[in-house]
């Protein structure tokens, strides 16, 4: 019997025993990942322009900002600094 190491416990997926998760397109290099493998950055995305943006505030107008949700692959993450390697004794954790 042949023993193969494992990088990690999880094998790279964050979540339960599901079953498979959806693919979600990376939004930097396009490549299809499983949600679960994917990175999620949620960024809050303001409609109207910086300058009017103050002068409204100064009114008392109540601006909604709705959030974006962009999906990365684990290397377009890294590349763009939205996470960090982890140390070698955490990884397998």
């Amino acid at each position: 019997m042949i023993f193969i190491p494992k990088k990690r416990k999880s094998g790279g997926r964050s979540g339960s025993s599901k079953g498979q998760y959806a693919k979600v397109q990376c939004a930097k290099c396009g490549r299809t990942v499983a949600r679960s493998k994917a990175k999620a950055v949620t960024r809050r995305v303001s409609l109207v322009d910086s300058r009017m943006y103050t002068e409204l505030k100064k009114s008392g107008t109540i601006i909604q900002a709705p959030s974006k949700t962009k999906y990365y692959c684990i290397s377009c993450a890294i590349h763009s600094h939205q996470i960090s390697q982890r140390d070698k004794s955490l990884r397998k954790e």
